[in-house]
């Protein structure tokens, strides 16, 4: 945790632990209603449009519509960064609100909400600690479970961790057949159960609706494309957000939720266009340490604390050197790839 303090000390000049931050972000924690309606209008009014122009542009050209239809995953995708501000309370000021606003887009990105916000919580609670790995996280071994596993656990975590599973195979298997069910809560309580169900029950009718009208062959090349590249989207979002080489891992008695949040959460530097396409869920780092923050006031953060914003910095061409990582070494303190595992 030592060395954690000094490269922040570094970057910042001063001595800050995590944990006092807090008080400062919380000013940054009260939604805007009008805000937060603005910022739905203008995802759900043009993914609606461009989901009819993909729609007429079928007649066209196949080509054209699936064009459309990739250009509208972008506003599936922001569509469920309103649902994960939804989850965390942050989106409107009364919860009900949040709940039902991210229970009708959880239809959209094939999300029963209350399941997911569960293992949301979780991984929130969690994130960085070796003791509570498995729900609502990107599985990681340690160097010393690999080396002591058998030959066919090595075989299966080297599949798993392939870009094929993880951006391809893992968002068609999460939300096609993972978010169908309640995964990890089948006796958590009736509430998951009916998250799961309804959600499947409104997905069918939503689609039943569709199809009569557009065709099946139609639902297909419009429907398909925006749900899976928003879904690959997604994963690679998620995945670059915690696996990266200064990343932080502890054993549950050395690990600190704060410490974790903030050094082992990255800042994923975008263009302008594609934060606010993302909903700016690449401030990544606060986000985690205060998920109360609304997500649209996540850049005034970066603008009031220049600190933040020099920390765990990475580019699109960083993040691109992410994918060969896949075990977190207990001696160097950072993740790294099969092949220096070997060497």
């Amino acid at each position: 945790m030592n060395d954690m303090r000094q490269r922040f000390a570094a970057d910042t000049a001063v001595v800050v632990e995590p944990r006092d931050w807090l008080r400062v972000l919380a000013q940054y924690r009260d939604p805007s209603t009008k805000r937060s309606v603005f910022e739905l209008t203008v995802t759900f009014v043009p993914f609606v449009i461009l989901f009819a122009v993909a729609w007429w542009a079928a007649t066209v050209s196949p080509w054209l519509a699936l064009a459309i239809s990739a250009m509208n995953s972008g506003f599936l995708l922001r569509l469920f960064t309103i649902q994960h501000d939804c989850g965390h309370g942050s989106f409107f000021r009364e919860r009900q609100v949040n709940d039902w606003i991210g229970r009708i887009i959880g239809v959209l990105t094939l999300t029963p909400y209350d399941v997911w916000r569960r293992g949301h919580s979780i991984h929130h609670s969690g994130s960085g600690n070796l003791d509570k790995r498995g729900i609502g996280d990107i599985f990681t071994m340690t160097a010393r479970e690999f080396r002591e596993a058998s030959g066919w656990d090595r075989l299966v975590y080297r599949a798993y961790r392939h870009p094929l599973t993880l951006f391809l195979i893992g968002p068609v298997y999460i939300f096609g057949i993972q978010n169908r069910l309640p995964v990890g809560f089948f006796t958590a309580g009736r509430k998951y159960w009916i998250s799961a169900m309804g959600t499947n029950a409104a997905i069918v009718a939503l689609s039943a609706v569709a199809i009569y009208f557009m065709g099946w062959q139609t639902f297909l090349l419009v429907c398909v494309p925006t749900t899976l590249l928003a879904a690959a989207a997604g994963m690679w979002l998620f995945y670059v957000q915690h696996q990266f080489e200064e990343t932080v891992w502890d054993e549950d008695g050395e690990w600190d939720m704060h410490e974790a949040a903030l050094h082992g959460s990255s800042y994923y530097v975008m263009p302008r266009f594609l934060q606010w396409m993302t909903g700016n869920i690449g401030v990544h780092h606060v986000h985690h340490l205060y998920s109360r923050i609304p997500f649209y006031r996540l850049t005034e953060v970066l603008r009031d604390h220049p600190q933040l914003a020099q920390m765990r910095r990475m580019t699109i061409r960083d993040s691109l050197k992410c994918v060969r990582l896949n075990l977190w070494c207990e001696t160097s303190r950072k993740l790294i790839s099969f092949r220096e595992l070997s060497k």
